[in-house]
């Protein structure tokens, strides 16, 4: 990885872009060093994931709740305040928001 200075984020400058899900739409804010990773990701309500995602992520809820699911079945809720992490090709899962969630997700070549 590269050196990252010091600096600030001003996300209120960051574009907004919309991926749509299975159902839903997130929105998505991203920031882009090297081989790192930020964004802050939001769901609407009722959003689903449109795919099984293999990457390892850093995730943190900043509001409210969504429902990882995993491959294999398995899901975990995740509420404000909360975190996950999960290197890449260890999983794969895909997320779904019943009220929407705000979300800080840092993922990148560090996770492989």
């Amino acid at each position: 990885m590269s050196h990252i200075p010091f600096q600030t984020i001003d996300w209120t400058s960051i574009e907004k872009v919309e991926h749509k899900g299975e159902t839903g739409v997130a929105f998505w804010q991203t920031l882009q060093l090297g081989g790192l990773r930020i964004r802050l990701v939001e769901y609407s309500k009722g959003y689903l994931a449109d795919h099984w995602c293999e990457k390892g992520h850093i995730v943190h809820c900043l509001e409210g709740s969504f429902i990882t699911e995993l491959s294999t079945g398995e899901k975990t809720i995740l509420s404000k305040n909360e975190s996950y992490v999960v290197s890449d090709e260890l999983s794969s899962h895909r997320s779904f928001s019943e009220n929407g969630v705000k979300l800080l997700i840092i993922d990148g070549d560090f996770l492989k």
